[in-house]
């Protein structure tokens, strides 16, 4: 190829990114298919780790060690793996059991504190008139999709992040089953995590919704501010 004359040109994603994540602070990656949206997500919660990355990430000014932000940070995948024999209560109680960091006293680990954890987990997100239902299997039996992606949240939360990032959580969604995901989402951001999601065409209400906006055209991405700019309302 090289004799041909054709050179090794590396493709540029993402450049001359600046921005900030705050606590208690409802953030959108916001953009079309290929925007950089995801890119831009996994580079900051350390899941892109092939091709060539430089620049700066600080939690609370100090430099971000992968280690340490793996045990504080949750990631909501586009797609759940949640198992179809478990009820909401059991899944949750599972991943509290395989999530929570080892430096957690074994004591607190005991089967009884945990479903106490998890109760307060599913009353936050208003999950506890689901806790004996089976998951079932997607589009067959038990979870209707919006109650699938409301476990998906769930099962973060019970980690205890600080920092959750969430891909698409309305994607494929009708207007009440979006609402439905989004009351959960601000319930998350309320108890003074920082959230960051991606989405892709978001409606009225859901723009509305996020305190703060990065939209992402063709292939680059922009932070365009705070909500309360592009508000109508004194």
């Amino acid at each position: 190829m090289v004799n041909q004359g054709v050179t090794d040109k590396q493709l540029q994603l993402l450049q001359d990114m600046t921005g900030v994540f705050r606590p208690s602070v409802l953030t959108t990656l916001m953009g079309v298919s290929g925007a950089g949206k995801t890119t831009l997500m996994d580079v900051l919660a350390g899941r892109k780790t092939n091709g060539h990355i430089e620049g700066d990430i600080r939690i609370s000014g100090f430099s971000k060690k992968q280690k340490t932000f793996a045990r504080i940070s949750g990631y909501c995948e586009h797609n759940d793996i949640h198992s179809p024999q478990f009820t909401v209560r059991e899944s949750l109680i599972f991943f509290a059991f395989i999530r929570l960091p080892k430096e957690v006293d074994k004591t607190t680990k005991t089967l009884t504190k945990l479903q106490t954890f998890v109760e307060e987990i599913m009353q936050l997100v208003e999950l506890e008139n689901l806790r004996v239902a089976l998951v079932g299997l997607p589009r067959v039996t038990g979870f209707p999709t919006e109650q699938r992606k409301h476990l998906t949240i769930v099962v973060e939360l019970v980690a205890n992040p600080s920092v959750v990032f969430m891909d698409e959580p309305t994607s494929g969604l009708d207007a009440r089953a979006t609402a439905i995901v989004m009351r959960t989402v601000h319930n998350t951001d309320n108890t003074g995590r920082t959230v960051v999601c991606t989405i892709q065409q978001p409606n009225t209400d859901i723009f509305a919704s996020f305190v703060e906006q990065v939209k992402g055209a063709e292939e680059e991405v922009e932070l365009i501010g705070y909500m309360d700019q592009f508000s109508d309302k004194s």
